[in-house]
């Protein structure tokens, strides 16, 4: 039992851990000045290399490209007309590399920059190559650096986040930790700047049931928030990450919450192999105040994570429960469980699975619900024919393709390789 307990032991000291930050705009320029805020920057970098130094490997996920612009630029705000907020960014990012660069370089550690964008993730052979060069990285002992490529990614500007590029960055590394670093310690049950009664909500091991005070928004050069981060949680702990809140101005706290983890599972480890309670978890250090997201006990797959967050749906298609029922069954998508398509696609890309029940045969334009019945998005595919086919195919025997479109590459609507289900968690709240 001792020997057990031993092994069990050396494997969690030796184990090596993937961390990922995600560092804000206001974490690294100032708000009015625009100038790069160093002090937090460098507590980041000293960190990070702490972290490295002992063995694990850690990813910076860094906005502040269009902040770094304005003040390259001698620009007082942050300009509403697109094209210019993407010259900025294009201006900023080098200065922005230079800024992290020049920093890691005092501790002999090297950097890698890697921007990316919704369209380098939504092919699947671009998104395996990028998990490659981020193991590559890693091997060679390289911080990799990542940030949305905000010169091209129009969406992201006017509607996105980096806690969602975050999410994915980390789920694409196999992280175990995500942190997510803002202007608060941790969530709270209400804002605490306002109600002194708010309580500090330290675990969250159910995200659909959190009650918290999520209204706050970003600063003025950001772009999320304190609901972005949940989205952010949402999206790693069903990767199977780790997701944690803490205050952006105590970078300390990364290494310190790390440490504190890790003490925690080898106490856990100890008494499961003497068999006892948890006496000695008791004795561990406590932590500084954070807000830790348990990951799921059943984490979605790789490539299950890419198609239900790596891709832009272009479209919906609505399936009865006979069809749901069968897909839960590992069968996959036949014509006659479709029941109404909406949007314009084509072959291989993706489109959202809506579950509803019909009541007619031909009903189309919704009138397929019961009255009151809300349609539930459950999942996402890829599909085998466009929009205007499958139109055509719906409601009909896999037998009937041939002489409906005049040639049937697929006697199925969708491979069950290619549909993945969101998790609980998820399709309740769509």
């Amino acid at each position: 039992m001792a020997t057990e307990r031993l092994t069990v032991v050396i494997k969690l000291v030796t184990e090596i851990l993937t961390t990922c930050f995600r560092i804000g705009t206001s974490s690294i320029v100032d708000e009015h000045t625009h100038e790069p805020i160093l002090s937090i920057l460098t507590l980041i970098v000293e960190t990070a290399a702490k972290l490295h130094r002992d063995g694990h490997n850690v990813v910076l996920v860094s906005s502040g490209a269009v902040g770094v612009g304005l003040r390259r630029m001698d620009v007082e705000e942050r300009p509403k007309y697109l094209p210019r907020i993407q010259a900025l960014a294009a201006v900023g990012q080098c200065r922005l590399m230079s800024l992290w660069d020049g920093l890691f370089s005092h501790l002999r550690l090297p950097v890698a920059q890697i921007l990316l964008t919704r369209n380098d993730i939504a092919d699947r052979t671009q998104y395996v190559n990028a998990q490659n060069t981020f193991a590559q990285l890693f091997d060679m002992g390289v911080i990799p650096i990542v940030n949305e490529n905000d010169t091209l990614a129009v969406s992201e500007i006017k509607f996105g986040d980096n806690d969602t590029l975050s999410a994915i960055t980390a789920a694409m590394v196999k992280a175990d930790y995500l942190f997510l670093m803002t202007d608060v310690d941790c969530l709270y049950t209400a804002n605490p700047r306002t109600d002194p009664n708010a309580q500090p909500i330290e675990v969250v091991s159910d995200i659909s049931s959190l009650e918290a005070d999520v209204s706050s928004a970003g600063s003025a050069l950001g772009t999320g928030g304190m609901s972005t981060k949940i989205t952010a949680a949402r999206l790693g702990t069903s990767a199977g990450v780790t997701t944690i809140i803490t205050k952006s101005s105590k970078p300390g706290n990364i290494h310190d919450v790390v440490r504190y983890l890790q003490e925690l599972k080898k106490a856990v480890a100890s008494d499961s192999a003497d068999g006892a309670n948890t006496a000695s978890t008791s004795q561990t250090s406590s932590p500084p105040l954070h807000t830790r997201f348990l990951p799921s006990e059943t984490p979605i797959q790789s490539r299950s994570f890419w198609l239900l967050h790596g891709l832009t749906p272009h479209g919906t298609l609505y399936i009865d429960q006979g069809a749901y029922a069968a897909l839960q069954k590992k069968a996959s998508l036949l014509p006659a469980g479709v029941v109404d398509v909406d949007g314009h696609f084509g072959q291989q890309e993706a489109v959202r699975l809506v579950v509803v029940e019909k009541i007619s045969p031909d009903a189309l334009n919704g009138d397929f619900l019961h009255p009151g019945q809300e349609p539930k998005e459950v999942g996402r595919a890829l599909v085998n024919y466009g929009s205007l086919e499958i139109a055509r195919i719906m409601g009909h025997r896999s037998t009937h393709i041939q002489s409906l479109l005049g040639y049937a590459d697929s006697e199925y609507v969708c491979l069950r390789e290619n549909i993945s289900f969101f998790g609980k968690d998820e399709h309740t709240r769509r």
